[in-house]
């Protein structure tokens, strides 16, 4: 693999690449090398230097997290729209629409680069008009990468040449519009824009301004260009002038009004008269072709211009096609300028995109540490406030003090837990990608990786049971972050029963806060209430929960994060939101009210059962509390312990009436 590369790049070593010390890299870039020889020989001259990279350089994201924080597509649909891609694009050229999907998708851990960013989308915020001037510029922009690359892999057409033609003519004038800026940072991005006026010149003396699609077709190339061709093309215009003459001379040596002369790929030049004048027909025309109602003919002088003609055109187009290829070989030398331009231009692009984005929804600049603190100053959800049609979006703080590691968050359902999580999450990952973030003002120690622990899904094709996801991305969260890193669990041991459930997510919490490795700043949202009491055990736990105001029993969810713990989640009100049956709720307010007094110790005869008799006091109440004593309660689901009780109240109701 070393000895292909350094042929193929025509170099005695591989330290100028720094590839010396790779040989795991070397072996892949060989093998890639070789199937393309392969496959793909006209590729091969793309290749024209090779570099290295480590993944170092980027926060990592698992698939989980990616999926979780639906940040090129959502969940549900896989939509972009409803994405964090689908929000922070304004991008107006397609070079800068893949770039900004590489930045959401590698965030940058080191802060000078950030800041960098940070710099560039800083001083287009601040200038409006230069701003504006640039994307109106940019827009309707050719994609010059792609077609650099088509150029040098030899598949490039004639308009592909236009259209690369067309991105230089306005190379200068972006150039230009950006040395006028004060900023530093904006003008050495400037500097990065090649004009390639070689090329251009090349281009602009070489293609007429609308040349054919394709190269079966002649006219491509401008007059003057070659003097073979032009040669050609002059020797063909006598024969090419008298065809085109010759329908006007005909109908006035005929007399008839209606004669045409055409042409077709099958039949090549004809003349056209209808049947109604086959009588004015002269002696000297040859029948060619029979339609329903006419007749086409041909002459011998015809078909001597007409051989003229044809034979030129054959000639033309070996010779265009031979200048088209002279010619993008020599456009292809260039192509490390043009792909450089390219580059600066998607750059250029994505940042002023995000500076427009920043202006329209008060995006504010982050300030980045090296430390491990996170105070974030009503921070706000990027996508669910783009899409807020009723109402405003409600922002909180998400400050960790000193020693604060864990934050225990609890609430009601729908109150919002989710939301803040993954808001969190998103602005410290538009921080680090070069983003200005939703949230009045931020100081984000950055993170080297982002978990996230959300939802239920299962993999059925692999074996996985719901709770087995949830327990493979717990482990893989536990094992792989380490103190810089910034974890998101919700709901950690919801898919089995209560008791397993609830051990694991205190056995968990207890492991990042204890494990020297790990301590990394968590947001752990629960429905276990119990979890709060580890803040009175741990001193790096802190209780947070959503505030809810209830008055005249009606509900309102404030969104709002306060200090604290919640000791009820609502989960009945919820389901009436979703519409389930006025039973089903009833039924299940009564059986929620026997729970909450049996744990509490009350009396037997609840208020889930305002009608039930008192048990007999003879065998019978013997036999029952043995049968209660005999069921294994952790190993019954929800839906078998609820049809047990229903046949045990049926049991002592039913005796109770008839006694």
């Amino acid at each position: 693999a070393e000895e292909r590369l350094k042929t193929h790049f025509r170099a005695s070593t591989l330290e100028g690449f720094g590839m010396a010390d790779r040989p795991l890299a070397i072996g892949a870039a060989g093998a890639i090398l070789e199937y393309l020889e392969e496959t793909q020989q006209p590729a091969l001259r793309l290749l024209s230097s090779i570099s290295s990279y480590s993944t170092d350089d980027f926060m990592l994201l698992d698939a989980s997290t990616r999926r979780n924080l639906e940040l090129t597509e959502t969940i549900r649909e896989g939509r972009l729209e409803g994405s964090l891609l689908g929000v922070l694009d304004e991008s107006v050229t397609p070079l800068g629409a893949r770039l900004i999907r590489q930045w959401i998708s590698k965030p940058l851990l080191d802060r000078n680069r950030i800041e960098d960013r940070l710099q560039l989308v800083d001083a287009f915020s601040a200038d409006g008009l230069l701003r504006t001037e640039l994307r109106g510029s940019l827009k309707k922009l050719p994609d010059l990468e792609r077609l650099a690359n088509r150029v040098g892999a030899g598949v490039a057409q004639p308009r592909d040449l236009v259209a690369m033609r067309t991105f230089l003519r306005r190379v200068p004038e972006i150039r230009q519009l950006l040395e006028a800026c004060e900023s530093p940072a904006v003008t050495e991005l400037g500097g990065q824009l090649d004009p390639c006026r070689e090329t251009l010149e090349r281009l602009e003396a070489a293609l007429v301004d609308e040349p054919p699609a394709t190269l079966s077709a002649v006219g491509v190339f401008r007059t003057g260009y070659s003097d073979r061709l032009d040669s050609l093309l002059e020797s063909s215009r006598a024969a090419r002038e008298w065809i085109d003459g010759l329908e006007a001379v005909e109908r006035e040596r005929t007399g008839i009004k209606n004669l045409k002369v055409g042409y077709n790929k099958v039949f090549g030049y004809y003349i056209e008269v209808t049947k109604a004048n086959a009588g004015r027909v002269p002696e000297g025309y040859q029948r060619k072709q029979t339609l329903v109602n006419a007749e086409r003919y041909t002459t011998p002088e015809m078909k001597d211009y007409e051989s003229q003609v044809l034979s030129a055109e054959e000639g033309i187009r070996e010779i265009e096609a031979d200048l088209f290829r002279d010619l993008c070989d020599q456009i292809s030398e260039q192509s490390d300028r043009l792909l450089r331009t390219a580059r600066a231009i998607g750059r250029l692009d994505v940042v002023a995109g995000l500076a427009e984005v920043a202006i329209q929804r008060r995006y504010t600049r982050p300030v980045l540490t090296d430390d491990v603190g996170l105070e974030i100053h009503d921070g706000r959800h990027p996508v669910v406030e783009f899409y807020l049609r009723d109402g405003r979006f409600v922002p909180n703080d998400s400050i960790f003090e000193e020693g604060e590691r864990v934050r225990i968050i609890t609430g009601p359902n729908m109150s919002g837990k989710s939301t803040y999580l993954r808001q969190v999450a998103l602005i410290v990952l538009m921080a680090q990608m070069g983003s200005f973030v939703p949230a009045a003002s931020c100081r984000i120690g950055l993170a080297d990786r982002i978990f996230t622990r959300i939802g239920a899904q299962d993999e059925i094709h692999a074996g996985q049971s719901t709770f087995m996801v949830e327990m493979v991305e717990t482990a893989h969260l536990l094992h792989n972050a380490t103190e810089r890193s910034l974890l998101i669990l919700d709901e950690i041991g919801r898919g089995t029963s209560t008791y397993d459930g609830l051990s694991i997510a205190w056995a968990v919490v207890e492991h990042i806060h204890t494990v020297p490795r790990l301590r990394a700043r968590t947001l752990f949202a629960t429905h276990f209430h119990e979890l709060t009491g580890l803040a009175d055990r741990l001193p790096g736990v802190r209780n947070y929960n959503i505030a809810v105001s209830e008055e005249g029993g009606e509900v309102v969810f404030l969104h709002t994060i306060v200090p604290g713990g919640a000791d009820r989640s609502y989960g009945i009100h919820v389901a009436e939101l979703a519409g389930l049956p006025r039973p089903v709720l009833q039924r299940a307010s009564e059986i929620l009210a026997l729970l909450e007094d049996e744990a509490a110790g009350g009396p037997q005869r609840s208020r889930a059962e305002p009608s039930a008799r008192q048990l007999p006091l003879f065998g019978e109440w013997e036999a029952f509390v043995a049968e209660l004593e005999a069921l294994d309660l952790d190993a019954l689901s929800p839906l078998e312990a609820l049809n047990r009780l229903y046949e045990m109240r049926k049991r002592v109701v039913g005796r109770g009436e008839k006694r």
